[in-house]
């Protein structure tokens, strides 16, 4: 796996001084523009805040309580919109997808760039939706908090706690199958990379 993805993680303990050049805000957006996109719809928008800015206040003012303790000292707030269309699955469903496929670019630009980028859903979807004129058949599905990690010691001992947690995931030995559902997949190789959590 490459490095940026191996070292990427969501943490909490922003800079809360740490400001973001234009020229790397742009590229994390570009990297969301130009992600996959089911039929070529592209039907991803984004809400973009910068701390201090009437749009950044309205996406925190939209956050559930959990993240208004943290998110605030972010550089940046992405809200991720698509299409909300119920009634037609197929591009109900892709649009979920894409929103998901320009994360995953957005986060590993953010690395690349040198800041951290943490993916949340714990926010009011109306709210936001009233805050910024979303127009029916369009949904905030993803915000993206774009921030640069902090020294341990200058952020709330709470938060330095949860980001001293080790990242952990599931085996790929229990996550991949092969002719059915549940019979393990095997490379021919060992599961696992040196020196990462899974």
């Amino acid at each position: 796996m490459h490095p940026l993805l191996a070292g990427r993680w969501s943490a909490r303990g922003y800079d809360s001084s740490a400001e973001i050049a234009p020229a790397a805000l742009e590229a994390i957006l570009e990297a969301g523009r130009w992600a996959p996109t089911g039929g070529g719809v592209q039907p991803v928008r984004f809400v973009v805040g910068l701390r201090g800015d009437a749009t950044f206040t309205g996406i925190v003012d939209g956050l559930k309580r959990g993240n208004q303790s943290w998110v605030p000292a972010a550089a940046a707030l992405i809200v991720l919109c698509t299409t909300d269309q119920p009634d037609e699955p197929k591009m109900h469903d892709y649009g979920a997808i894409d929103v998901g496929l320009a994360a995953g670019q957005m986060i590993t630009q953010a690395q690349a760039e040198g800041w951290n980028a943490h993916p949340l859903g714990g926010f009011r979807a109306d709210a936001l939706t009233r805050r910024f004129a979303i127009p029916a058949g369009m949904r905030p599905l993803l915000t993206l908090a774009i921030g640069r990690i902090a020294d341990a010691l200058t952020v709330d001992p709470e938060i330095a706690e949860r980001d001293r947690r080790p990242r952990t995931r599931l085996p790929l030995a229990e996550v991949t199958y092969a002719d059915t559902w549940g019979a393990p997949f095997s490379s021919g190789g060992t599961f696992g990379l040196p020196g990462v959590a899974e």
